[in-house]
């Protein structure tokens, strides 16, 4: 069910931006912001719309958040790709944009991508209730800005020089920004659209977010990257503290394994409406890209 619903949910994200962008003029930022949504395994979109569906509200509305939160994404991998930043040729298999073109024009489609996102949450389509709209709109600012992932990044930046490598709490609390915080936005956007409550959902998505980046970090030491589809081996030759250099390789999948755990644990409440997210979660932990 959950590889269904996941694949259902890329090709209706991937839909919802052929569709946005095919409206806009056909320049080289515009084809590059295209490049740079497509493919990916749409995690993101897909928790709006699973979370939306366990609220029994329509992908009519959902789709736009859902695309909202992946075009954001895109554009931190646009930027986090730069050579300023990461300096990465390849993502998901192909190009990174600013090989593909330049650094400015990289810059520029990540810089749009941003703001579409906010756009595209304040759409009547995405909710008829204006308060509703604004809700996700702030919530998205906060969770992607220097309270969330920017904050996750500039510690991630700033660790790379520190003397003192970071331990299990500040590599922790790094990636609650860097990954989790866009996470936990996705898995509440349909409680939101709802005005439910958004606890149990928020609950899910912190313990999957670490579990997401610690299967990340594992990757980055076991896989290769024809099938990851980005430079692996990274974080080891940069000397950078990660799960798996604290833990290890089994001490990492076993923390892993147990926020798998917390995660369905925090879905209790829904039942059996749940089990689609619960699929998720483990699914977060035996990816293999």
């Amino acid at each position: 069910m959950f590889e269904t619903r996941l694949g259902a949910a890329a090709r209706a994200v991937q839909a919802s931006f052929d569709a946005v962008l095919g409206g806009m003029p056909r320049v080289p930022v515009v084809d590059a912001m295209a490049h740079a949504v497509n493919g990916g395994k749409r995690l993101r979109g897909f928790l709006v719309l699973e979370s939306a569906r366990l609220h029994d509200t329509g992908e009519d509305q959902a789709i736009w958040p859902a695309t909202a939160i992946e075009a954001l994404h895109a554009y931190s991998l646009v930027h986090d790709d730069l050579p300023c930043m990461d300096d990465d040729d390849l993502r998901r298999g192909q190009p990174t944009v600013h090989k593909k073109w330049d650094d400015a024009t990289a810059v520029l489609a990540g810089d749009a991508l941003q703001t579409l996102a906010f756009e595209l949450v304040t759409r009547p389509e995405c909710s008829p209730d204006a308060a509703v709209r604004a809700d996700l709109a702030l919530t998205l600012a906060r969770a992607g800005g220097a309270q969330g992932m920017v904050l996750g990044q500039a510690l991630d930046i700033a660790a790379e020089t520190s003397p003192d490598p970071l331990g299990l709490d500040e590599i922790t609390t790094l990636q609650q920004g860097k990954t989790g915080a866009l996470i936990e936005w996705s898995a509440t956007a349909g409680a939101r659209l709802a005005r439910a409550d958004t606890g149990p959902l928020s609950a899910y998505a912190r313990a999957l977010g670490l579990a997401f980046q610690i299967a990340d970090d594992l990757l980055d030491v076991t896989g290769d990257s024809a099938t990851v589809g980005k430079a692996v081996g990274k974080d080891a030759d940069a000397g950078k503290a990660t799960f798996v250099s604290l833990l290890g390789v089994d001490g990492a999948r076993a923390r892993a394994g147990a926020l798998v755990e917390e995660a369905c644990d925090s879905l209790a409440g829904y039942a059996d409406r749940a089990e689609t997210l619960k699929e998720a979660a483990r699914f977060v932990v035996t990816r293999t890209h």
